[in-house]
């Protein structure tokens, strides 16, 4: 875990309902609550980023539709109009605390390549330096499903640990996590502190609750997971709040707070990219020997561990890892080609007097086991 400093890395994620009017419209109000927050942050010596949703809500109505379209191509039309509406009033209203604004637009796929997902982490820590502000989005306007991330609930937290935030916070129009829903249920309880995402945690949440945006509390505790996977304090609360943002850091507001006192996973960058932002390319199944072996020790795996290989892959790609039962049991980035193993495989049937060999330094499959959350 993280050891808490004066000053936070703090990324912040608004949601659309926190940024536009009933109308759906660029609430001024709303932002200019969010800016003069995030300026006393940095005031106080913090570096800030926001995820910021809102630009198909910010743009439908300017196209002509009454309600928020559907379709993807009337969606990523209101998102051109929107994005450009949104970044036009953050900068404004950011300059007139003496701070500048950036805007950061990305797909799925800057993070699924490795390469471009290092440039994006470059590039933001240069402008957090700097005293900028980003503003990161989906590039809604491009985007296809098949290659989104879903949700900007998801984005915040692997923007987080991409950045190796202090803190994650997330405001919505609920002011926490609940034991059940409170708007069904007067008597349902604020849960104000969360030390593990466990399967009862998972079934108190609910469906999206927000006509105007895209994430529900599911997206929120699978967000939640990412950042503590991550060791990265995270708070949800409600964004309409006197000083929300203010009280958050430094740990005073009402909400919920998800610590990482009881994560056994802090995965480094490398295993970050690992096990949310890679994308496996095939699969493995290793023997039982093996699987005490890479879950608990972390060790290598060989090639003689490999039981079966299905789909086909290069080195350096990553793909999942189950035992021989089908249980999933990480993510792992090979050093060898599907090819190469099943050559292994073949080579071990006809001769066996190469298990010696096959275990042996010079053939020492790597991998970066990267456990899953389940996101």
């Amino acid at each position: 875990m993280k050891l808490m400093t004066l000053t936070k890395r703090v990324v912040i994620k608004i949601g659309s309902s926190s940024l536009t009017s009933q109308s759906g419209d660029i609430s001024r109000r709303k932002l200019e609550k969010i800016t003069d927050q995030v300026a006393e942050l940095k005031d106080q010596g913090h570096e800030v980023l926001l995820v910021s949703s809102g630009a198909v809500a910010a743009g439908y109505r300017t196209l002509g539709f009454v309600n928020r379209p559907t379709s993807l191509p009337e969606k990523q039309a209101a998102a051109s109009v929107g994005q450009g509406r949104l970044i036009e009033t953050y900068s404004e209203l950011f300059s007139s605390h003496g701070y500048a604004a950036s805007q950061i637009l990305i797909t799925r796929g800057d993070f699924s390549d490795e390469k471009r997902y290092n440039n994006v982490r470059n590039t933001v820590n240069v402008l957090l330096e700097r005293g900028i502000v980003p503003i990161v989005n989906e590039n809604d306007t491009i985007t296809t499903d098949r290659l989104r991330f879903g949700d900007n609930d998801t984005l915040s937290a692997k923007v987080a640990g991409l950045v190796d935030s202090d803190q994650l916070i997330i405001l919505s129009d609920i002011d926490g996590l609940y034991d059940d829903d409170p708007r069904k249920n007067p008597n349902a309880e604020l849960l104000p502190k969360v030390t593990e995402i466990t399967d009862a945690i998972e079934d108190m949440a609910g469906e999206p609750g927000s006509a105007v945006g895209t994430g529900g509390m599911r997206s929120k505790i699978d967000a939640f997971k990412i950042s503590m996977a991550s060791g990265i304090p995270s708070f949800l609360g409600r964004s309409g709040v006197k000083n929300i943002l203010i009280d958050a850091v430094d740990e005073t507001a009402r909400g919920t707070y998800f610590s990482c006192e009881e994560t056994v996973h802090n995965l480094d960058h490398k295993r970050q990219w690992i096990a949310f932002n890679s994308g496996p390319e095939g699969e493995i199944t290793i023997i039982n020997e093996a699987r005490e072996a890479i879950v608990d020790n972390k060790a290598h795996l060989l090639p003689s561990q490999v039981y079966q290989v299905d789909g086909h892959f290069s080195k350096g790609s990553v793909v999942k890892i189950r035992d021989i039962n089908g249980t999933q049991l990480g993510l792992g980035m090979m050093n060898y080609s599907s090819e190469d193993l099943a050559a292994f495989q073949l080579k071990k049937t006809q001769d066996k007097s190469l298990d010696a060999v096959m275990n042996s330094e010079a053939f020492v499959c790597e991998l970066e086991v990267a456990i899953p959350v389940g996101v």
